[in-house]
């Protein structure tokens, strides 16, 4: 079984996540490409000490860069957001 900490790389803040977090209580994640709704719910449940409502997921496209005649492309990645019930947040964010 993997680590929560293995499934939650890292928490997504910006002004979109903020806006979410302040009007839906949502929290944005970046979490590896095989992690599933279950093991992220399970994840933010364990490592926050909170009850998750949804779990959604969305897989984003690296966007093809370039540097001088060379093209590249930056990897993949899945962004999870994950809607907590109501009266439960995670203090990490309220200090940002």
């Amino acid at each position: 079984m993997k680590s929560p900490y293995d499934v939650i790389r890292r928490p997504i803040v910006t002004e979109k996540a903020n806006l979410d977090k302040e009007r839906h209580n949502c929290y944005h994640f970046v979490v590896p490409m095989k992690a599933s709704r279950q093991e992220i719910k399970e994840a933010v449940e364990k490592v926050f000490n909170v009850k998750v409502e949804d779990v959604r997921v969305m897989i984003v496209h690296g966007k093809v860069k370039r540097v001088g005649r060379s093209i590249g492309k930056r990897p993949n990645w899945k962004k999870a957001i994950v809607q907590l019930k109501e009266g439960y947040s995670i203090d990490i964010f309220e200090g940002l």
